[in-house]
């Protein structure tokens, strides 16, 4: 079983990513990077529907679990280890075991499909080989270290754009705000960066996750009928 190597990164000032790193960064986390993000809700829109989340503060402890105890923090670990794969047989090694960790179909269909046109799109422009059924954190993390972009600074990033997603999916689902909607982020800053610290070193091993209504709420989605979002 591949368990991921612990990845010695170098923090000195030569480490700090150059304007391009971060412009492709940008590109790739995009809302208009082509991986049709807006079409999924995560479990959310089945969170609304039953009421678990009603309001701009609901709304914020909701994200603020699944960031700190669920999705979010197991992605940032699986950012940081398909970035130490050293070839393409590893990372789909790993991506076989992200795929085990999975716990609903809809959370698979979410990331294979973000994933692979993630990828698709990378290999055309970036002119990479990665393979073409990456989920999206694992594909992050390898397109990060074929262009030798630092990892500490990808999944901060990565994780704003997850919530940011998130929150975009809350306002055509919920009366939510422009105003409160970037309030909501705006208060998700500090653990943003909190988690994405803390996920710096660890491994498959490490991960677990304890956002239980989230995962149920994804479990339950394909039942919702009507419906607005994939997930």
């Amino acid at each position: 079983m591949v368990t991921g190597a612990r990845i010695a990164m170098n923090t000195g000032p030569h480490s700090m990513p150059t304007d391009l790193h971060l412009m492709t960064l940008m590109q790739w986390l995009s809302p208009g990077f082509p991986i049709s993000s807006y079409a999924y809700s995560h479990g959310l829109e089945m969170a609304i529907a039953e009421g678990n989340v009603t309001d701009a503060e609901s709304l914020h402890d909701w994200l603020d679990g699944v960031l700190s105890h669920g999705t979010g923090r197991s992605d940032a670990i699986w950012v940081r280890v398909s970035y130490g794969a050293a070839d393409n047989d590893e990372l789909d090694a790993l991506n076989a075991q992200a795929i085990a960790f999975m716990p609903a179909h809809e959370r698979r269909l979410e990331a294979q499909k973000q994933g692979a046109a993630f990828v698709r799109t990378l290999n055309e422009v970036w002119k990479t080989d990665l393979p073409n059924d990456l989920l999206l954190p694992l594909a992050l993390g390898a397109a990060a270290r074929r262009q030798v972009i630092d990892p500490d600074r990808v999944v901060p990033l990565y994780l704003q754009a997850f919530l940011a997603n998130l929150v975009a999916a809350a306002q055509r689902l919920m009366p939510l705000g422009q105003i409160e909607a970037q309030r909501i982020l705006a208060r998700l800053h500090p653990q943003t960066l909190s988690v994405a610290r803390a996920t710096q070193g660890l491994m498959i091993s490490d991960i677990h996750s304890a956002a239980f209504m989230s995962d149920i709420m994804a479990m339950r989605h394909e039942t919702l009928q009507p419906r607005l979002f994939h997930t």
